[in-house]
């Protein structure tokens, strides 16, 4: 058995005695005696984080990052799930890479992998994968993220076959012609620094069209990264008309905008890129108003010498899945409420995915993480477990930092 003294829970002052016991939350505050006890050190308890959207690499980019790196960063920054995503090398669209990766995963004791698989062979858009086949085999959603579907009729079949097998359709929603070359937001900054940009119709162009396929399908459409606030306006149009579509928004689009490139430095070069400050408004907004379903990171590591790469050759990818939390609860906790950004990170993803919702109650699996709200520390990318030791938010100081995570009744991090 194992026993965290001295944490609170959410909303509460008081400390309290939480017991874990084969996999499972035992109960609080009990008189039983335990084989491990650890201090929660006056922290609180929340469910264990879900990511639905990170790149882990492997197979074939280890370089960047694996399994047991990416998988330690996420615990490390308060997540028990981490849904990959399938752009690797190979891609993810056979059944024995993902049992295999759940295998591997499932080895290190660390967050819990649920692989999403390709939608189409090689993610070539072309034809679709054995969807059923890697259902069985352990995928939890289907994607070509990194890549944009342009074929609709192909997005069309995708989404029916999967909508059959009780499973959705998460996609990166870019009009690839329309965004061209483009390195960063197309604009009055990507004028004066003359680069190409990427113009926010290439993302409402795409979701308009993404939407009324799934209108047409009546299957579920899950649009990744949303960045601007004309495809938040489509999805919460969509949303009033009863169409099954929902999106999420990452930490670096509510943060960061397009004048972070004035640097030159490609730590910020991101697809979908950084937009305006109205558009970072737009999706807080979002969050506000509910329109927005859920956080996710885009964790998408790359190797230093890669990032050093100028602007036009650097690779697209910010790399934060450690700090994501402490990051929102510094930025917006006095917005959108500690709660809130919980849930957003934990209950939230759970329904979209069709999970039972975490808790924290007797019976509920152990799978939880103990945040320090108060603690200030800075952000040294020198200690991150992610193999990408970089960030844009080096050298800021963030609240919020989990100290422990917990997942399936195994300590998988513990903050020294």
């Amino acid at each position: 058995m194992l026993k965290i003294e001295n944490v609170k829970r959410l909303g509460s002052e008081q400390l309290e005695t939480l017991f874990v016991e084969n996999g499972y939350i035992k109960g609080w505050n009990l008189n039983d005696t335990a084989e491990q006890t650890l201090d929660g050190r006056g922290g609180t308890v929340i469910p264990a984080l879900i990511e639905l959207h990170a790149h882990l690499r492997e197979p074939g980019q280890t370089e960047k990052e694996d399994l047991a790196s990416g998988l330690a960063a996420a615990a490390a920054g308060g997540y028990g799930t981490v849904v990959s995503m399938p752009n690797t090398s190979p891609v993810v669209d056979d059944p024995s890479i993902v049992r295999a990766l759940i295998e591997k995963a499932d080895g290190l004791g660390l967050a819990r992998l649920r692989p999403a698989a390709a939608l189409t062979k090689g993610q070539s858009g072309k034809e679709l994968a054995e969807l059923a086949l890697l259902k069985d085999a352990g995928a939890v959603m289907f994607t070509d993220d990194g890549r944009t579907n342009e074929d609709a009729r192909m997005l069309r079949l995708g989404l029916e076959y999967a909508h059959s097998l009780g499973l959705m359709v998460s996609v990166h929603a870019e009009d690839a012609t329309l965004r061209a070359d483009g390195v960063m937001n197309e604009g009055p900054v990507s004028e004066a620094l003359g680069l190409p940009g990427n113009p926010a119709a290439a993302e409402a162009a795409r979701v308009a069209r993404d939407i009324e396929i799934a209108a047409f399908t009546g299957a579920r459409l899950h649009v990744q990264h949303l960045s601007t606030a004309r495809a938040l306006d489509l999805v919460r149009e969509a949303k009033k008309r009863g169409v099954p579509v929902t999106c999420e928004v990452c930490p670096h689009h509510l943060t960061l905008t397009d004048e972070a490139l004035r640097s030159f430095d490609a730590l910020y070069k991101v697809a979908p890129p950084l937009r305006t400050q109205a558009d970072a408004d737009a999706l807080l907004a979002g969050l506000l108003d509910g329109t927005v379903d859920c956080l996710s990171t885009d964790h998408a590591p790359h190797t230093r010498a890669e990032k050093e790469r100028d602007l036009l050759e650097a690779p697209f990818g910010i790399a934060y899945i450690e700090l994501a939390f402490p990051l929102m609860v510094t930025r917006f906790a006095d917005t959108l409420g500690v709660e809130r950004i919980v849930n957003l990170m934990t209950s939230a993803p759970a329904r979209l995915m069709g999970w039972d919702e975490p808790n924290l109650t007797e019976g509920a699996p152990a799978d939880f993480t103990v945040v320090d709200l108060d603690t200030e520390r800075v952000v040294d990318p020198s200690t991150f477990k992610s193999k990408a030791k970089h960030t844009p938010w080096a050298g800021e100081t963030l609240r919020g930092w989990p100290t422990l995570t917990v997942v399936g009744g195994r300590v998988a991090f513990e903050r020294a």
